[in-house]
């Protein structure tokens, strides 16, 4: 690990919650919301910096911060980044600023409130990206929560917000118990492989923990619990019901950040794999099958829907069975793969979500029988939509195409029989997006509402525009992103394979 005297990671965390604050206490709306903006822009120049600080020749945590926090329990302040995450902190910084931006003249009420909120999830976030230390990365997880619960049951868009606020709720609190016990337990298991006592020799450093040796009979329970635990948020099969019905109850600006940011996902490649090595190997192809199960099934939902919120909920849910596929494959395709499609949340998933708030806010609807013949009206929009559509598709000149590509030939070389249904879900994840584009935007215009819409605003173009160029030059320069994680995820590899054999000499 390589530390750093400028803790330059504590401030990309802090400077979301000190704005938040700021954002809070000031009385004025419209200055409150310009403060908001104005911090959502340090945080993306911040998170730029700590990109071009990395070092992407390293295969271990850099800028690392260590401090004690709780020393009789031996749990610290300790936060760093590698190949895996530290694009997610540009990523997250961009979207949250996105949404910010979507919301400007949508949320009439409790402004100050909202846009305090939006930051201090942000700032929130980065901490579950950057955290190294389980117990202060269990608090970050779980602080997500009350942000988003006042999110969606105060600014939702449908009647039923406060109820899908609470069935969100509980579908994480739920999944936060098994992740307790599985970090629990692994701190305990440190405690007793190195012959010392509890509390004083208890241990929640991930760098520390993928050194500790693991009894086969407990890693299955562990990676059980840490899989289950985060299939709730990423969310997979049979968990993924609270994602639809936020996206048609909470505000739109919300919902595409839990679209674009799988936190659920980054989990099981950053804790559940590693920290359970064996048991990861052992039970890959349960991961396969579930991650194909979710693909399969999410996409075929998606293909029966009219209303365009939830057709993007459960597409999104679809993605992240591929992304599983790849995780479980076991090797430098899949990994990459698996990091590049999460990252592509952000830009596409996200995007989408974004496009389908404002025909919300305009038409008050996403449903595709009041949408007939938008193409004519809102071309603007309609071209972003079309280039974020071929890009959810994997359409080649997208940054789409080089991670469906990886996942594909990752669950090709590992698993022939899966791969049919990586193959079957990209054929339907461009039936169900091409086929409700021609419904909603080709056409004849049969509603009134339409043929009044207004087309993009500067604003909205613009920040578009950010999205669509960074879709397409990725998309043409796809090794900007693979150099950046390549070593991390050998080392991620390599370590994964080194401790399941040390573990099974042992």
């Amino acid at each position: 690990m390589s530390n750093t005297s400028f803790p330059v990671l504590s401030l990309i965390i802090f400077v979301p919650l000190i704005g938040a604050m700021a954002v809070a206490f000031t009385h004025n709306i419209r200055l409150a919301k310009n403060l908001a903006l104005l911090f959502a822009v340090i945080e993306l120049i911040a998170t730029g910096v700590v990109v071009q600080l990395f070092n992407a020749e390293g295969n271990s945590f850099q800028l690392v911060e260590q401090h004690a926090w709780i020393p009789s329990l031996n749990i610290d302040y300790l936060i760093g980044v590698d190949g895996i995450s530290v694009l997610f902190l540009p990523m997250s910084a961009l979207l949250t600023l996105m949404a910010m931006i979507a919301a400007w003249n949508s949320v009439q009420q409790l402004t100050r409130f909202h846009f305090a909120l939006l930051l201090a999830l942000e700032g929130i976030t980065i901490g579950v990206f950057l955290a190294l230390d389980l117990a202060l990365f269990f608090l970050f997880w779980e602080l997500t929560l009350p942000a988003i619960f006042f999110l969606i049951g105060l600014w939702g868009i449908g009647s039923g917000r406060r109820s899908a606020a609470i069935k969100y709720t509980l579908f994480m609190l739920f999944g936060g118990v098994p992740l307790l016990f599985a970090i629990i337990l692994l701190a305990v298991n440190h405690a007793s492989a190195t012959g010392g006592s509890i509390p004083q020799d208890l241990s929640f450093s991930l760098p520390v923990l993928l050194t500790t040796p693991v009894p086969d009979s407990l890693q299955a329970l562990v990676f059980l619990l840490l899989l289950l635990g985060f299939s709730v948020k990423a969310p997979l099969v049979p968990f993924h019901t609270w994602l639809p019905t936020v996206a048609m109850e909470g505000p739109t600006q919300l919902t595409a950040l839990l679209t674009g940011l799988k936190l659920g996902a980054f989990g099981i490649i950053r804790f559940a794999m590693p920290l359970a090595p064996s048991a990861a190997i052992q039970y890959s192809w349960v991961l396969g099958i579930l991650g194909a199960i979710t693909l399969v099934y999410c996409a075929l939902i998606a293909l029966q829907q009219t209303n365009l919120r939830r057709l993007l909920a459960y597409a999104s849910v679809s993605h992240v069975g591929l992304v599983i596929v790849g995780v479980a494959s076991l090797n430098m395709q899949g990994i990459q793969g698996a990091i590049f499609q999460l990252l592509n949340f952000t830009m596409i998933s996200g995007s989408l979500m974004l496009v389908a708030g404002f025909i919300q806010h305009r038409l008050g609807s996403t449903e595709a029988i009041h949408l007939g013949g938008l193409a004519k009206v809102m071309p603007k929009l309609t071209c972003f939509y079309f280039l974020f559509a071929l890009a959810s598709i994997g359409l080649p000149g997208t940054s789409g195409f080089p991670a469906e590509l990886l996942l594909i030939i990752s669950a090709l070389l590992a698993h022939p029989s899966i791969s049919i249904a990586a193959l079957i879900g990209a054929v339907l994840s461009a039936a169900y997006m091409l086929s409700f584009t021609r419904r909603a935007f080709f056409g004849p215009i049969t509603q009134t509402g339409v043929k009044q819409v207004q087309d993009l605003q500067v604003r909205e173009l613009a920040l578009l525009c950010v999205s669509a160029l960074l879709i397409l030059s990725i998309g043409f320069f796809p090794n900007s992103v693979q150099k950046i994680n390549r070593a991390t995820a050998e080392a991620w590899l390599n370590q994964l394979m080194f401790q399941s054999t040390f573990d099974l000499v042992h």
